[in-house]
This record gives structure tokens, sequence and C-alpha cells, in this order.
């Protein structure tokens, strides 16, 4: 398999993933009004036993109810989506500076940071976008690298210290190819705009927490708000814990796409083969 049949095969895979993530949002939105008509049904059950009666009739499927309460879900989850998506879409400049990055000169001094500069002009030309902010994380002995930002025209790629006295240039060059590819595949929005869905379904659980403490100081209120808090924390956090999942799942399908579009920007497979190997013997790299 060359590396262009991996990339469109890895690439299959993280739309099917993507697919199976919005399928869990939109369950989320369907089983929260479903949790509401059932705690609803407990409690008129529990109104006509103290009333000495039997509930004889209750309708557990309403359209106009489901239908609003399951868009009031979606456009709750939306808008903390849409919150942390801006907050997390600041720039890769704000995410590097943040790590602890010092930004590199267009003209360094040292040996090792023109090396560096000469193959992340190498690896714009060969994957057609403009050359990104460059930052070397000074004070990090391990082999690491990242690439932030939003779009390819604020993206910024950093690379520790260690990556730069520990790999040589062809290693380099895969390691910066291999975070190029994070760039022109659109990685980066795709993973903020995933941690913007997860940010809103965690939404749900905190809303069924505050639910849950609300009930404790309100015990007037009813038994109500506190198994809808209980059914929401339920829902909000089963939701997070599989969006997690399936989140780490397409992030591991997009590596693999970096490393095949590495070699592809590189030409050189074993660049960025002897990279890997480096980093699997080093610890606290990846």
């Amino acid at each position: 398999m060359n590396f262009f049949e991996r990339q469109d095969r890895t690439r299959r895979h993280t739309h099917e993933l993507v697919f199976f993530f919005l399928v869990a949002v939109i369950a989320i939105g369907i089983a929260v009004p479903c949790a509401i008509r059932i705690a609803h049904f407990f409690i008129l059950t529990r109104y006509h036993q103290e009333q000495g009666r039997a509930l004889t009739e209750f309708q557990f499927w309403d359209p106009i109810f489901f239908t609003y309460a399951a868009s009031a879900t979606l456009v709750f989850i939306a808008l903390g989506s849409i919150y942390k998506i801006a907050v997390l879409s600041k720039g890769g400049k704000i995410v590097a500076e943040m790590l602890g990055g010092t930004r590199l000169d267009p003209s360094p001094k040292g040996l090792k940071e023109k090396q560096l500069r000469n193959v992340v002009e190498e690896m714009a030309i060969a994957s057609g976008i403009p050359v990104p902010e460059i930052y070397v994380l000074k004070n990090e002995s391990s082999i690491n690298a990242f690439a932030a930002g939003f779009t390819p025209s604020d993206a910024a790629i950093g690379v520790t210290q260690g990556t730069l006295e520990k790999l040589n240039r062809d290693e380099l060059q895969g390691v910066i190819g291999h975070e190029f590819s994070h760039i022109t595949n659109g990685d980066m929005k795709l993973n903020i705009r995933l941690m913007g869905l997860l940010n809103g379904i965690l939404l749900i659980g905190l809303t069924g927490y505050w639910l849950l403490r609300s009930s404790r100081y309100a015990r007037k209120s009813g038994a109500l708000p506190l198994l809808m808090g209980l059914a929401l924390v339920i829902i909000g956090y089963v939701g997070v814990f599989c969006g997690r999942l399936i989140q780490a799942a397409v992030s591991r399908q997009r590596e693999f796409l970096a490393d095949a579009s590495s070699v592809q920007f590189t030409r050189n497979p074993d660049g960025i083969a002897g990279a890997l190997k480096k980093i699997g013997g080093v610890v606290g790299s990846h």
C-alpha cells in the first residue's frame, strides 16, 4: 500500500468516526426529553399513590414536547460548542506561547535553529501553504513537536529542544512533514470542533449537577429537579466518555494520515521512520 492509498483509507475512517460522533450528539438530544418524560411519569405515579389512586393514563410520546425539548437540548450543546471553539480558535501563536515556546527569528544564528527554519520552509513549499510561525520549547529535552492554529494562515509549529538535538536532518524533516499534514488536512480545525462538541455535551452533565445541588437546598421544589439532575448527569458524562473515545480514535487515524503525508512531502520514508524509532526510545516523547 502506498502513501496515497493509506491517506484515502484514513480519511474514510475519520469520516465514519465523525459521523458516529454526530450521531452520539443527536442521541443525547433525544435522550434528554426521554429522561424528562420518564421523570414526569414517576412523579405522577407517586402523586397518585399518595392520593390513593392509580395512574390510569399517561401519554409518553408527545411530538410537540419532544420536538421542542430535543431542539432546545441541541441548541444548548451548540452554544457551549461555539463558545469553546471561539476560545480555542485564537491562533497557533497563542497556543505556542502558552506552552512556553520561544519564537524563532527569521534569520537565526544557531546551526540547529537555521536547519529547523530551512526544513520548515522546505515543507511549506512541498505542502503548498505559507510558512507558519516557528517556536522552540527550549526547556524540553524530550522529542516532541506540535502544530497549532485554526487555519493555515494562523498556524504555528513548535518543536522541543530535544527534537533539535537528537534528530538528524532527515528525521527532523520527517517530523516537520508530519506536523504540516495536520495543518494541510485540517486536523487542527477538526480537533477544535470535536473539543467544542465535547464541551457542549459536558454542559449537559454540569447542568444536571447544578440541579442536584439545587434540589438538596430547596426540598420544597419536589423530586422532579432531583430526578432530572440525576438523569442529566448520567446522560452528560456518559456522552462525554463516549465522545472522548471517538475523539481518541479520530486522533489516531489523523496520526496515521500525518505519517503517510510526511512521506509524501519529504519523499523519504526513512526520515519519519527513524524519528519514530528514536521517539519510541526516549521517555516522555511522542
